[in-house]
Formats: C-alpha cells, structure tokens, sequence
C-alpha cells in the first residue's frame, strides 16, 4: 500500500506535469482535467497535514 505522503506527492507532480504541457492551466484558471488534478493534490494535502497535526 502506497503511503499517504507519496500519494500526496505524486499528486503534486502530476499537477506540475499538466500545468507544464497544458497552456489553458494557469495559478487561477485551470482546464477540466487541471481542476480534477488540483482538487485531487489538495485534498490530499489536507490530509496529509491533518495527520501531520494528530501526530504532534
């Protein structure tokens, strides 16, 4: 099983990767397929630094 940490940083690198080949992606607007890979990065963000924080 993947831990949460690597998903969290493979969803980063996919954001990177479109935003670097996708013209229409930029820091506010994003095509659909940004927006699903944004969304996906933050969510796991935020779940990562909510374990982060329950660990303290």
């Amino acid at each position: 099983m993947t831990s949460l940490y690597t998903r969290y940083m493979d969803a980063r690198q996919a954001l990177r990767d479109h935003e670097h080949r996708c013209p229409a992606c930029r820091p506010d607007t994003r095509c659909s397929d940004g927006g699903r890979l944004f969304a996906e990065f933050a969510r796991l963000q935020d779940a990562y630094l909510t374990r982060q924080k329950k660990q303290r």
